[in-house]
């Protein structure tokens, strides 16, 4: 799914973000076609919708339909990237 604004256009990714898209890295290890006992590292970076990610399953289907390496397993890391800006009291004042 793509977001459009109102006149039909892709949102940029600060927009994405406002409509809370967040950074997501994948690590894919995948079977090497031709060494099936090996396993390779894809890592894949992306803003997405947490917790459903339908960018991520988007990619993975498109993987699993397109490409030869069976996926062996997918490990998902998510973080917002725009956040409340962060207060903290200082108990002391130091004058030079």
């Amino acid at each position: 799914m793509t977001l459009h604004s109102p006149d039909t256009r892709p949102l940029t990714d600060m927009a994405r973000q406002m409509a809370d898209y967040r950074l997501t890295t994948a690590t894919i290890l995948y079977h090497m076609p031709d060494h099936p006992g090996l396993l390779q590292e894809y890592i894949w970076q992306q803003l997405d919708l947490a917790p459903r990610f339908p960018e991520l399953r988007r990619f993975l289907d498109f993987w699993t339909r397109e490409l030869d390496g069976p996926l062996h397993s997918v490990r998902v890391a998510s973080a917002a990237l725009i956040t409340p800006a962060r207060y903290r009291s200082v108990d002391c004042l130091l004058v030079h």
